[in-house]
């Protein structure tokens, strides 16, 4: 046999067995790009159908169309502080076990008009102890996805277009009640 074709295979067989280890194999493995709240998959699809309730895109661009999700997930990880991180992930997990046992099905599986009504009413619910944290959950979902919305290209272009100050002068000008309203200046 050749002596280095015979390196050269050691050498690729060595260097599979040392990487073996790091492949994580399992069918729920961690988003790397949230390493601060080791989230999965399934906790991200929740999150997107929470953002979804949020803005379910009947007249303008839903949640999912302008990908709300990722950004309430990068500004959860970025700014939250590590107690915060905590809770928000404990209500996230929570979430949809409280939903069946308050609603009668987990979260992830009703339709828009359940989803809407099983969020309000958490919201407005007053005790319990994993309540504070479904609670944290939610409205950290819903200041961040309502952030995410007006900042997003689509709202600064389409809907209320962004101009830069001091914008024009209209010296008179009537006021019409369906004209939208620049907010941003």
């Amino acid at each position: 046999m050749d002596r280095r074709l015979a390196i050269k295979q050691l050498a690729i067989l060595t260097g599979g067995v040392i990487m073996m280890p790091s492949c994580d194999f399992s069918d729920e493995s961690v988003l790397q790009a949230y390493e601060n709240l080791k989230i999965t998959e399934a906790q991200k699809q929740l999150i997107s159908q929470v953002t979804q309730t949020i803005f379910p895109g009947v007249q303008l661009k839903g949640a999912k169309e302008i990908q709300l999700e990722d950004f309430v997930l990068v500004m959860a990880n970025d700014c939250l502080d590590e107690s915060q991180q905590s809770d928000y992930v404990k209500g996230l997990k929570q979430f949809d076990g409280f939903s069946k046992k308050h609603f009668g099905k987990p979260f992830s599986d009703m339709d828009q008009n359940e989803a809407t009504d099983a969020f309000r009413k958490t919201l407005e619910m007053n005790s319990g102890n994993n309540l504070k944290e479904v609670q944290h959950f939610l409205a950290t979902t819903k200041r961040f996805a309502l952030q995410g919305y007006l900042n997003s290209e689509y709202f600064m272009t389409e809907i209320q277009p962004y101009e830069l100050v001091p914008a024009r002068f209209i010296g008179s000008k009537r006021i019409d009640s369906t004209e939208s309203i620049n907010i941003n200046g």
